[in-house]
């Protein structure tokens, strides 16, 4: 029996996945699984028997994901899932950001008691004047799901696409369409391109990679767009650009004091994957994630520990280990096996920078002794005994 707590409210179509084997719990503190969407977890009291945390989305800097590696508690997410939600929103802010439609219709706002409405627009209308975004040339950084997706759709839209990701997965690849020129570098993008869009994540790496000095590469009078996250943007530096010109629209879907109300900035109040299909498909990844690790031990799609997959336990025990990344780690986890006369049929170790997950299938189940020698081993963050 397992106990799953929801910190946000979770789709039911996806909390329908669960089967008789899963309980909802009202405390954290009592739960073996966490589902979350945007509630901040940093600061909360991870309960000792929290074994993961699946975020119905794509963003986790909502979660201690250090905290929780070095406490054996696995972090998965939903790429993808929301990636159609996300793609039509970056259309619609191209199409808004080409055309001024928003200020047209706050024009009209102002002009519902006047009879000559129609007459009025007709003369008013030169000043909302705008360019079509056919035959422009759009710089999507990040060729991830939701980059893909804005790449296709763009060009069967009529535009010329450049992509940059030097880590493009042989997934996404397949998926893009042939029509897509793949920029070298993202000064490429910057020189080139009329639209700009960003889809990568935020890393130290990536924190204020858009700046005033990449902005400075950019042609005059580019629209940037930003779908991913607000902290990826030096946001002054971007509405000291639309001031003097050198940008002509900035449109974000992150709500804050620095581009709100600002001209020329086009601020969208989060609504990436707020649809109710992007709502429905994370949930059913989350549910389906959680449940593949709680029955057999399996991760795919963690983001603070590598994917390991042996299918469903055929022998008599299944063990998994997560521990540092260090060099002989196995081989002190296969003499102790060794030493109690514990054959192991089927085993697999993986690594992900510091952390790295190993996964036992054993002929007999080991004593309690056994797994306290394992987890007083220097480098072991827990041992999760996934079938006994």
């Amino acid at each position: 029996m397992f106990k799953y707590n929801c910190l946000n409210p979770i789709a039911k179509v996806g909390l329908d996945n669960f089967g008789s084997e899963y309980v909802k719990c009202d405390d954290l503190k009592d739960a073996d699984c966490v589902l979350v969407r945007s509630a901040k977890m940093h600061g909360m009291e991870l309960p000792e028997g929290l074994m993961a945390v699946a975020r119905a989305g794509a963003g986790v800097n909502n979660i201690p994901l250090e905290e929780c590696a070095r406490k054996g508690i696995v972090v998965f997410n939903t790429p993808g899932a929301n990636a159609n939600g996300v793609k039509e929103l970056v259309i619609a802010g191209m199409l808004l950001a080409s055309r001024g439609i928003v200020d047209g219709i706050e024009w009209l706002e102002t002009q519902k008691k006047n009879k000559d409405v129609a007459k009025d627009a007709e003369a008013q209308k030169k000043q909302y004047a705008g360019s079509e975004i056919e035959g422009k040339k759009l710089g999507i950084i990040g060729l991830g799901a939701i980059g893909v997706k804005v790449a296709n759709t763009a060009v069967n839209l009529g535009m010329e696409v450049l992509g940059y990701d030097p880590y493009i997965s042989v997934d996404a690849a397949w998926h893009l369409s042939r029509a897509i020129k793949h920029a070298l570098s993202v000064e490429e993008i910057y020189a080139n391109c009329d639209y700009i869009t960003i889809h990568v994540p935020l890393m130290d790496s990536t924190r204020k990679m858009i700046n005033a000095e990449s902005i400075k590469l950019m042609k005059n009078d580019a629209i940037l767009l930003n779908f991913a996250r607000d902290e990826l943007v030096d946001e002054e530096a971007v509405v000291s650009a639309l001031k003097v010109g050198k940008l002509r629209r900035y449109v974000s879907d992150f709500p804050n004091p620095t581009t709100v109300g600002q001209e020329g900035c086009i601020v969208i109040p989060h609504l990436g994957a707020s649809t109710e299909e992007s709502e429905d498909n994370c949930a059913i990844m989350a549910v389906k994630e959680l449940m593949n690790y709680m029955e057999n031990g399996n991760i795919k799609n963690s983001v603070n520990f590598p994917p390991i997959e042996m299918g469903v336990c055929q022998t008599a025990s299944r063990v998994i280990v997560f521990h540092e990344n260090k060099a002989n780690t196995i081989t002190r986890f296969s003499a102790i096996f060794g030493e109690a006369g514990i054959n192991i049929a089927e085993m697999n170790n993986k690594s992900k920078g510091d952390n790295a997950v190993s996964m036992f299938d054993l002929d007999t189940v080991p004593t309690d002794e056994i797994f306290e020698k394992i987890r007083a081993l220097d480098g072991v963050y827990r041992l999760r005994v996934v079938k006994a």
